[in-house]
């Protein structure tokens, strides 16, 4: 695999003990359809700089904003993504009557929103790295998987860019906010941290019913410089609860609500 190194940037793109933001999940999924030009159109329209999204790749190394690996739900088309090549996907439409949304015509067209990109599977790593690449954009995309080896990868491909952690590393980091203050620093590398390039911690607000965003663990985040950003929080008396635990982002379906509560909150204090 090619590494990218020339790209290499130490900007930080998550900040932590200001204002919190607002992440746009899926472009906003529940103010237009999920990840289709409507809603990436709307949401700059709307004033929204930090957007989340999902990538998967077509057969032919196309990276596509998607979240399923089917194109069932959110189209009229149908199966996996990775059987169809780019041109057969023309054919396709998504629920605002648009084709299938590439990452590379976003970020040509959409040079000032930051894009926290979901890397859905193993088979998008390459292209995914490539298009950012390509695009002179590893200072405007922050990268997520599930999978922390996945993440390392990447960070491999793209030396400098911003990512989130995995499951792993997470599950980790709520381990040691149950731990004495004073020992915490001796486990911290542990987790990857904000030198390789991981300034964001993006979790539920619990799992399980155990909870996961406590004020121990946001402390924990912070004292390492990583922002804690909490998914998917669609409901304002949940907002209004974990803004005040000193969350960092709220990860939403509902982009204009999240921003009237973090307004209403920031001015009531």
């Amino acid at each position: 695999m090619a590494t990218y190194r020339q790209w290499a940037t130490k900007q930080r793109i998550w900040d932590i003990g200001k204002k919190p933001i607002v992440l746009a999940h899926r472009a906003g999924g529940n103010e237009a359809p999920e990840n289709s030009l409507t809603a990436f159109a709307k949401m700059e329209q709307l004033g929204f700089r930090y957007i989340e999204t999902d990538a998967h790749t077509t057969k032919d190394g196309v990276v596509i904003l998607f979240h399923d690996p089917i194109l069932d739900r959110t189209t009229n088309g149908h199966g996996p993504i990775g059987n169809y090549e780019w041109a057969d996907l023309t054919q396709v439409r998504d629920g605002s009557g648009n084709v299938p949304l590439r990452l590379d015509t976003v970020l040509e067209k959409y040079p000032h929103l930051v894009l926290n990109i979901d890397a859905k599977s193993w088979r998008v790593v390459s292209p995914l790295a490539r298009v950012i690449y390509e695009q002179h954009a590893v200072s405007r995309v922050s990268l997520a998987a599930f999978s922390e080896f996945r993440l390392k990868v990447l960070r491999h491909l793209l030396p400098g860019v911003t990512t989130s952690l995995g499951e792993g590393a997470i599950a980790t980091l709520v381990l040691l906010s149950r731990f004495p203050k004073r020992i915490q620093p001796l486990f911290d590398w542990l987790v990857p941290g904000v030198k390789r390039g991981v300034q964001a911690v993006q979790v539920p607000a619990s799992l399980a019913k155990i909870p996961v965003v406590t004020k121990r663990f946001i402390d924990l985040c912070h004292r390492r410089g990583q922002a804690v950003q909490v998914w998917t929080i669609n409901d304002a008396d949940e907002m209004i609860r974990l803004l005040a635990l000193g969350v960092d982002a709220l990860i939403t379906d509902e982009p204009s609500l999240a921003r009237r509560v973090i307004d209403q909150f920031s001015r009531a204090r």
